[in-house]
């Protein structure tokens, strides 16, 4: 029996732990898509240039792949319930340090603490869900990534409201980090300390071997490339045409709630129809496609159309690709430390998104051949995504480790 599972919980405790979940996602992006809309007046201030502008999405994306390869290990020596408070404090500190970022310096290393601390929450929360909601995995970790997304969205379209008309961008980013400190109220309610494996590494080892977490991995880091290349340089590319903060800013709001209806509903749709997600992944990949192509040769006919599409594409994929990962394992310790690793090793490819598109822009003066190589990307995966057979998994993943008892990392305790 599994004491923690949704079957077993209190229903207070039921839905106090998917406030938890959604008060937590909430934090995991404002710090990424803030600056974006900002990005005028914080260049202005710093000095920053386009390439060192990357780097406030570069810097925490890179930190949130290290981060979550890291996190299985470091989850087993210090626990998930301190290590995810901790790591919600890092989101509060970091945040709250940008109201006296006076340098560049300064503000890298703010986006540097806000970049650990989200890692390790993606790193361990699809596990945790997994363990907790066993029978709604598509559900919750919809939910889940849809509040991610959201979040992304309220940072875009808040950041140049609080700025106001003097521009006051270091309050405004500061202000941002408040719902961490309820994050943390509320996470230190709900989650319960419990026992992790000893032997982490030699799972991660055993998953490291295995070339479809490498698929994974790829698909994950080549595709969220695109909101890591839209968070990043979105706003600044409608600025170029004329676009104001506050419009631009709205532009990548937008996309981000476009991003969370997806999230929530692609993953609904697709449990309706069996455990091939590749329908779906196809319909997601499509919609990006489409997106991507309208941002690099059809700018101005439609902005919003083709937001929408690349926010509906991305919010779906991220949560299809979390499911789908979860859904190569049974055992949600060993389906944890999977989803894990397919965000350590795809944020490093994703973070390098950002600094590929301002390269491209320095060579041919225009953010277009970003969104192409963004395009490239996504046709690279809808082939790959060919080999995501359900059918295949056990024979994919191949794992002889022995599940984890009831205390296991996933199994979380409502105190």
């Amino acid at each position: 029996m599994q004491p923690s599972s949704e079957r077993t919980s209190p229903a207070g405790g039921h839905w106090l732990f998917i406030a938890t979940v959604v008060v937590v996602a909430l934090n995991l992006r404002p710090f990424l898509t803030a600056p974006g809309p900002l990005s005028a007046a914080i260049s202005a201030d710093t000095g920053m240039s386009y390439d060192a502008m990357a780097m406030m999405t570069l810097l925490p994306t890179l930190l949130m792949g290290f981060g979550a390869l890291a996190a299985p290990s470091l989850q087993s020596v210090i626990g998930t319930r301190r290590g995810l408070l901790m790591a919600l404090l890092l989101l509060l500190v970091g945040s709250a340090l940008r109201s006296v970022a006076t340098s560049a310096s300064l503000l890298l290393a703010t986006a540097a603490l806000c970049g650990l601390g989200a890692a390790f929450i993606q790193a361990v929360f699809p596990g945790i869900i997994k363990g907790r909601f066993p029978n709604r995995v598509p559900a919750v970790t919809g939910l889940y990534s849809a509040m991610i997304m959201a979040g992304g969205a309220l940072g875009a379209q808040l950041a140049p409201r609080l700025a106001g008309a003097d521009g006051d961008w270091k309050s405004a980013l500061a202000w941002l980090g408040l719902p961490a400190a309820v994050a943390f109220l509320l996470a230190s309610r709900t989650l319960g300390d419990v026992q992790t494996s000893a032997h982490q590494s030699s799972l991660t080892g055993t998953l490291l071997r295995r070339p479809r977490t490498w698929l994974l991995m790829a698909g994950f880091g080549l595709v969220n490339g695109g909101y890591s290349s839209m968070v990043a340089w979105l706003a600044p590319y409608y600025q170029s045409q004329g676009w104001s903060l506050t419009d631009s800013g709205n532009l990548v709001a937008a996309m981000a709630i476009f991003q969370a209806i997806a999230a929530l509903a692609i993953p609904a749709l697709a449990a309706r129809t069996g455990r091939d997600r590749r329908p779906w992944l196809w319909v997601v990949l499509g919609m990006q496609a489409i997106g991507f192509f309208g941002l690099a040769f059809l700018p101005s006919a439609s902005p919003v159309f083709w937001v929408a599409l690349c926010g509906m594409g991305l919010g779906g994929f991220f949560a299809l690709s979390l499911v789908t990962a979860l859904d190569h394992l049974s055992d949600a310790r060993q389906a944890g430390a999977l989803a894990a690793l397919m965000q350590g090793g795809g944020f490093l490819i994703a973070a390098l998104a950002p600094l590929a598109s301002s390269l491209l822009h320095g060579m041919t003066g225009s953010f277009a051949a970003g969104w192409m190589l963004n395009l490239a990307c996504v046709a690279v995966m809808f082939v790959l995504y060919v080999r995501l057979n359900p059918a295949n998994y056990g024979k994919a993943m191949a794992m002889h480790t022995s599940p984890e008892p009831e205390t296991g990392a996933a199994h979380q305790a409502v105190t």
